[in-house]
């Protein structure tokens, strides 16, 4: 009963000054919506950026060339060609935690196609490689096994490619030229956009490794193997399987280093989205400093409160009132101001967002726990800064408390 009375007085004194509540409250209001909206900017940023690594490839683990040593100084990763094709086979063969195994072999080129010239990477795959990269066609489809065996000049085209040679959109069953070697173009791939790199995805062309690697990149070594797992978390498993078979197949002793690099995605991942959680808190402090500005406004009216209702305060602890009931009664008022501050803040932050995000076109991601966050920190300015005042009226002295007119 007494809490419910403490409540009753505090939205009865609240009411009789409404303008004056509701201008106290409105720095909290502003500061809940503007955490609220950094937040979910802050979010959909870190998802997004998700959303593409996966793009990348479902559970993507890639394998390339070691490292090359020159006068004592290693010129990085890939600079050495140790890569072969029996590399992937023996993956393939061997792997149990491993789904899917391509090799990849790169070579830029310049295409001439019925709408003129184009310049993009031709990367020479195997038939695994739209499972491993989790790409679809729109058009057309993949060579199959026969073509690979065959060395069939074929070739899928990506979105990119498709719209600069063929603007009219009828790719399949036309012939491009590519380094003077015609391909008959199969298929045509979904759009991927640009990797977080800014590389655009869909500027390639997909063609038997088999034939780029004899009739356009003419070397024996592949660029790279590309594999994946069914699940994230037998990548860590899988990787180390993956290096124990290279290791054999490569006739590595005990003391001798790999040479070759195994990686996925998980590192990238992490970053990226360590990167954006930076960001999302950095933005979300930055939002916070409105909500300390409203719980500094919030004190000066208590302030203020408590100096015009010195008489009533008086008259309380005449008839009774003990100093801790005063408090309660001041600390309720403001806790009371900031929760509705923070209800409205939370509702203002769903608008914010919602408009952000269509005018923007980002993503925008409020989780409920965020809610709560807002509404628990909104709280706690009401009694940080509410203390103070309420401390205040509780220490009045009675008699000094009634003289004052």
């Amino acid at each position: 009963m007494f809490a419910l009375r403490l409540i009753q007085v505090a939205l009865s004194s609240i009411a009789r000054n409404t303008m004056r509540s509701i201008l106290t409250m409105l720095g909290i209001v502003i500061g809940v919506g503007a955490v609220m909206v950094m937040v979910a900017i802050g979010q959909g940023a870190k998802s997004t950026i998700q959303e593409r690594i996966e793009g990348l490839g479902t559970n993507l683990i890639v394998i390339t060339p070691g490292a090359a040593t020159t006068g004592g100084v290693s010129m990085g990763a890939g600079t050495m060609g140790q890569l072969t094709i029996d590399d992937a086979e023996m993956l393939k063969e061997q792997g149990y935690l491993i789904n899917y195994v391509s090799p990849v072999v790169n070579t830029g080129a310049q295409l001439v196609g019925p709408a003129g010239n184009w310049r993009a990477m031709i990367n020479g795959v195997s038939l695994d490689y739209l499972d491993i990269r989790n790409w679809s066609l729109t058009d057309g489809r993949f060579f199959d096994q026969a073509e690979l065996q065959a060395s069939r000049t074929v070739a899928v085209i990506g979105a990119t490619v498709s719209e600069n040679l063929f603007p009219d959109g009828d790719a399949v069953g036309q012939s491009i030229r590519v380094r003077n070697v015609p391909f008959t173009v199969v298929g045509v791939l979904g759009k991927k956009g640009q990797t977080a790199e800014g590389r655009d995805q869909d500027d390639v062309v997909l063609a038997p490794y088999t034939t780029v690697r004899t009739r356009l990149a003419g070397r024996q070594f592949i660029s790279q193997i590309v594999a994946t797992t069914s699940n994230r978390n037998e990548i860590p498993a899988a990787q180390e399987e993956i290096r124990a078979i290279m290791r054999e197949a490569h006739g590595l002793s005990e003391v001798d280093g790999d040479d070759f690099t195994v990686r996925d995605q998980a590192d990238l991942a992490e970053t990226a989205s360590g990167t954006a959680e930076v960001m999302t808190w950095l933005l979300a402090a930055i939002a916070g400093i409105s909500l300390v500005v409203g719980g500094i406004g919030i004190m000066n009216i208590m302030l203020v409160s408590v100096t015009e209702r010195t008489r009533e305060i008086g008259i309380r602890m005449a008839v009774g009132a003990r100093g801790s009931a005063v408090m309660f009664q001041f600390l309720t008022e403001s806790v009371i101001m900031s929760a509705l501050g923070g209800l409205m803040g939370v509702a203002l932050g769903y608008a914010g967002a919602a408009v952000v995000a269509q005018i923007t076109g980002w993503s925008t991601s409020i989780a409920p726990a965020m809610i709560a966050v807002a509404m628990g920190f909104a709280g706690a300015v009401g009694v940080f800064f509410g203390f103070y005042p309420a401390h205040r009226a509780s220490r009045l002295d009675p008699i000094e408390a009634l003289r004052r007119e």
